[in-house]
């Protein structure tokens, strides 16, 4: 059974002092929540939201003050800990996801780019990000202070989430035994990008996969096939991705929990008659190659269909919001938008169905599981 927003976000403890508590924190939060789906992208939008659909939201959330200043909401929203709000959105989550088996679970991070803070010689704030592909769902999201702390915020993301049965994705900073072992943990399978952060394993992979694919007997490298054509634009990609069960050549084969196979994949582009090729290169829990080539071609769902989103339609990296934990917690938020705005069904691109939430109360009330 799906929860409602008021019943998701309602655990949170105020953090203000009893005397200063002249709005609800649940109905900041909602207003917040209903007016970032609704277009807003800063405090002051926000507020002017809600002076402009006073009435509606009153149905949902008490205002027994009227609508909280765009300072009040700001000062509030910055003052909630960011872990309580991820708490409530992936309990929300948890509640409307039914991740499928074999789901492809990208996890990658970003950068709040205009969020470092000069004054106070605080850096730009980096979310790491777990995306369920076929669901088109942002699963969960936690704060670290720069992208070289993704090693450590990636298994206690995973320890959030619940990805049994799930292979997950991850770029080369993920690529680290100890993840390996987390997504064994959670039963989970991986496929694990592998660069010169790992420079003994990477060479070994690169070695092999080029003596196997010279070698013209695939069969004896115990090696499967398997390869896509696409054709667009004036543009022709030839895929090729390659999978062996063969880690005998493998350095420390026992430091990595569930291995199972390497992964070769080789994008050979064709355009304006120049051709290019890239090779990258995987470890694995996956024994068979169409699906090892469906995960790793999956991973740039959480580049595609939520970065991309996030900048584009939702203007984070225009974002000046940088104090306290704002910046975390207007992500958060965002992210919510985005699963709210996936979730209804009609045909629309977000960009439209944000604007529809902007003008019509039936659509908004339809999207926001306020009920």
């Amino acid at each position: 059974m799906s929860l409602s927003l008021v019943e998701s976000f309602s655990s949170i403890e105020d953090p203000r002092v009893e005397r200063h508590k002249l709005h609800k924190l649940i109905d900041i939060i909602v207003l917040t929540i209903c007016a970032v789906v609704s277009g807003s992208d800063g405090w002051e939008s926000i507020a002017q939201f809600g002076e402009e659909k006073e009435d509606w939201l009153r149905q949902w959330i008490a205002l027994e003050n009227g609508i909280p200043s765009h300072d009040c909401i700001a000062r509030v929203m910055a003052r909630i800990p960011a872990s309580e709000m991820t708490d409530c959105f992936i309990a929300w989550v948890k509640s409307v996801a039914d991740l499928t088996e074999g789901e492809v679970v990208a996890i990658d991070g970003k950068t709040l780019r205009r969020s470092y803070n000069k004054k106070d010689k605080l850096g730009a704030v980096h979310m790491v990000s777990a995306w369920a592909n076929q669901s088109g769902l942002s699963l969960g999201q936690i704060k670290t202070e720069e992208k070289s702390n993704e090693i450590t915020a990636i298994p206690a993301l995973l320890d959030l989430l619940e990805v049994k049965g799930c292979i997950i994705t991850i770029d080369a900073m993920g690529c680290q035994t100890e993840i390996a072992a987390k997504i064994i943990e959670k039963k989970a399978d991986y496929v694990l990008a592998v660069k010169d952060n790992q420079k003994y394993l990477h060479e070994a992979i690169k070695d092999y996969f080029n003596e196997a694919t010279a070698s013209n007997k695939p069969d004896l490298c115990q090696l499967q096939i398997h390869e896509e054509c696409n054709a667009e634009h004036g543009r022709i990609e030839v895929r090729r991705c390659y999978l062996s069960t063969c880690l005998a050549t493998l350095p420390d084969v026992a430091r990595w929990k569930g291995l199972k196979s390497i992964g070769m994949v080789e994008s050979q582009r064709t355009f304006n008659g120049r051709t290019s090729l890239e090779r990258r290169y995987y470890i694995s829990t996956l024994e068979g190659v169409q699906i090892f080539a469906s995960a790793a071609r999956s991973h740039w769902g959480v580049e595609n269909s939520l970065h991309w989103v996030l900048d584009v339609t939702f203007r984070e990296d225009d974002s000046r919001i940088r104090t306290g934990y704002a910046p975390e917690n207007f992500n958060i938020v965002r992210q919510l938008a985005i699963n709210l705005l996936k979730t209804e069904p009609s045909k629309m691109s977000l960009k439209k169905k944000r604007f529809k939430a902007a003008l019509n109360d039936s659509f908004r009330e339809k999207v926001m599981f306020l009920d």
